[in-house]
């Protein structure tokens, strides 16, 4: 596997592919949701599987210093590998190389233990996104 800044139109459009398989096609949620105003702002990455086909895929964007980590996701034949622990520490490093000491992001309810593991705390109540129930979680590191 490896994981990729996106650096061209080609590699936005990999992970933009991955994102509509997993939250538009498994989760329903509406592509009009899925694809929104913050992508030209936030920093993307994309992580291709042993065949150089994208299998993941998560963005970031600093917020008044604080690192929001968003649209991680991995494609249902890639998961149990490791791929999203390698999309999450990527977009941290790539925050972190901007200040950022302090991580944000809104985790499916399902998620919180992976979150859990990579050091990320519950802060919220429980939310409804896209009809998916969420709550926020913060790490610092």
């Amino acid at each position: 596997m490896e994981i990729k800044q996106v650096a061209t139109r080609d590699e936005l459009e990999d992970a933009f592919t991955v994102r509509k398989i997993v939250f538009v096609d498994e989760q329903n949620v509406p592509e009009e949701e899925e694809i929104d105003q913050y992508e030209d702002e936030a920093t993307h990455v994309v992580l291709y599987d042993d065949q150089e086909k994208p299998a993941g895929a998560g963005r970031v964007r600093v917020l008044d210093g604080i690192g929001k980590i968003e649209r991680i996701c991995v494609l249902s034949t890639t998961r149990g590998t490791g791929a999203g622990r390698k999309i999450v520490s990527k977009l941290e490093k790539i925050a972190s190389e901007q200040g950022v000491t302090k991580f944000k992001l809104n985790a499916q309810t399902h998620a919180i233990p992976f979150y859990e593991k990579l050091g990320y705390e519950v802060v919220s109540d429980e939310f409804m996104d896209a009809g998916i129930p969420h709550v926020t979680m913060i790490k610092q590191q």
